[in-house]
């Protein structure tokens, strides 16, 4: 089967960052389900774990966080999913990656497609999609159903492939979403998903945020980077809680947050797969239930560009896009053929 990998570390301004290859197609076991592969997206993770280090692979390594595809082959324990079935998922980082014609995936990691949506349209979601649902319904255990209606929640990197649909997710449980975004495509791009309010985050947020009418917001969801710590801390109201994903390095003074007793949560959405934790299946659950608010009209893909079809260069091309830093919503590679998934745009 074709395979886009790599062996050796690289800059993606080398030729070889990405190589094509032919792997030996999979057979599922267990509790996995085999996958055929018809759309994948890039998310920062692919970039970081390509990122240039001295080391060298022995076999091919695959990378890719997020597929959507058809299901070809089921494991003998496997009871979610039979062939035929239309899936989408990020799969677990532990093992070989999407970026391939025929991938294993365990099935409680799974979701039913959404039916109304092309392979691409749903191979933006399931990493980003997963990301804000845990950040926000299990980490900071707001009520996804609406029992916490009206509580405010700022979104720092509203425009990027998690706070594009945590907007969503947000407004779907009847929060007031403010959303940071700098420039003026992610601006609109921010207002159109659903943002009640957008500030700048080039520039200081307590004083917007004030200027809005809010002394604190509820809940602060940091999903670009840990500069703006300080200001999540000021603007958190006592007893709120932060929710981050990245920068475990970042200096983060709790002084602040032990006065006003706030909480702070990490989110990682691989987690539960690399720990088979047992609770698993809540992200078949999770993935299913979101399939259905998209095909119900009230939530919608993220996707903004695609690319393909899936080889070497397009999957590098995907890795430079997003390393600029100034992507919206999702980039998605489709199609192992000569052409773009047909309708994929």
């Amino acid at each position: 089967m074709k395979a886009v990998a790599l062996t050796r570390y690289l800059p993606v301004s080398d030729p070889n960052a990405f190589i094509d290859v032919t792997l030996e197609r999979p057979v599922a076991k267990g509790r996995d389900i085999l996958v055929q592969v018809a759309a994948v997206a890039v998310n920062p993770v692919d970039t970081k774990v390509r990122a240039p280090k001295d080391k060298v692979e022995e076999h091919p390594r695959v990378l890719g966080w997020d597929a959507s595809g058809t299901v070809v082959a089921v494991g003998p324990e496997a009871t979610l999913f039979k062939p035929g079935d239309a899936v989408y998922y990020a799969g677990d980082i532990t093992r070989q990656g999407s970026n391939q014609e025929y991938q294993l995936v365990d099935e409680r990691i799974v979701g039913h497609k959404p039916e109304t949506l092309s392979h691409a349209q749903a191979a933006a979601l399931p990493l980003t999609t997963i990301t804000a649902y845990e950040c926000f319904f299990t980490r900071l255990r707001i009520d996804r159903d609406g029992g916490n209606a009206g509580q405010s929640v700022l979104i720092i990197g509203g425009a990027g492939g998690v706070g594009s649909i945590a907007i969503q997710l947000a407004k779907r449980a009847g929060l007031t979403v403010i959303a940071t975004a700098s420039r003026p495509e992610t601006t609109a791009w921010v207002k159109d998903l659903g943002a009640d309010h957008v500030v700048n985050h080039r520039d200081p947020m307590v004083p917007q945020v004030r200027a809005l009418g809010f002394e604190h917001v509820d809940h602060i969801a940091i999903f670009n980077d840990m500069r703006h710590w300080a200001e999540a801390v000021e603007l958190i109201r006592p007893q709120g809680g932060i929710v981050t994903i990245d920068d475990t390095h970042h200096p983060m003074p709790m002084e602040l947050m032990k006065t006003k007793a706030a909480s702070l949560h990490w989110e990682l959405m691989f987690t539960r797969a690399m720990f088979q934790t047992p609770d698993m299946i809540e992200q078949h659950k999770l993935l299913t239930f979101v399939a259905g608010e998209i095909d119900a009209g009230r939530l919608r893909t993220t996707l903004d560009t695609v690319l393909g079809p899936i080889n070497a260069e397009t999957i590098r091309e995907a890795h430079r896009l997003v390393e600029t830093g100034a992507a919206r919503g999702k980039i998605v590679i489709a199609g192992f053929g000569d052409a773009p998934e047909a309708g994929a745009a």
